[in-house]
């Protein structure tokens, strides 16, 4: 009997010393998982010099007649191709000049059928407003619409950002979260004529 109380006794010592390492471990996790609010901040200014950077206002803001030319629309910043623009048939893709674009620079076409820029403010129903953290960074990882459906069409240049360090990625995803919502409903791409890979 008092060997089976002292064998009882040890269990009890050890599960209790493997609980508290459990919770602890666990508690560190979750801590290394949620960002700090200077963190947050950090990522927020990051990402703003990103997409700044890298050239996302050139497609994804709809262009307009300035004084000196066609310019990005800030007004209408990262909101994508305009709903109230609905472009005409786009001409064949044949001989040199291979695809073509569309005034505003947020429609083109090409032999992967028609794209348009998508809306990149968090709108729950027509931009991001819906997206995680880790659909994004799929997104760009994987060049697949939230990492696992229709494919992510030219001129975007997914290839190279999904090249970008996870905590880039971040960062820009944050800056796009920190926007004001636009609701603006973008036009489903349309696929090449005999193809049917969009409808994933």
């Amino acid at each position: 009997m008092k060997r089976n109380r002292t064998i009882t006794a040890v269990m009890v010592v050890a599960l209790a010393a493997f609980s508290g390492v459990m919770v602890r471990a666990i508690g560190a996790g979750e801590q290394s998982s949620t960002a700090s609010p200077e963190q947050k901040k950090a990522r927020v200014e990051r990402g703003s010099y990103l997409v700044g950077m890298m050239g996302c206002n050139d497609c994804h803001t709809p262009w307009k007649m300035g004084p000196q030319g066609p310019e990005p629309d800030m007004t209408r910043a990262l909101t994508g191709h305009p709903q109230d623009v609905v472009m005409p048939p786009a001409p064949a893709a044949s001989g040199p000049w291979i695809w073509h674009g569309g005034a505003t620079n947020t429609a083109f076409a090409g032999p992967w059928g028609v794209s348009f820029t998508a809306n990149l403010t968090p709108d729950k129903e027509t931009g991001l407003g819906t997206w995680t953290e880790e659909m994004f960074i799929a997104t760009m990882r994987t060049a697949r619409h939230q990492g696992k459906g229709r494919p992510i069409l030219p001129p975007m240049p997914v290839k190279m950002i999904g090249r970008a360090n996870e905590e880039d990625l971040k960062s820009i995803f944050a800056y796009l979260q920190s926007l004001a919502p636009v609701k603006n409903k973008v036009p489903a791409p349309i696929e090449p004529a005999g193809s049917d890979e969009l409808k994933k």
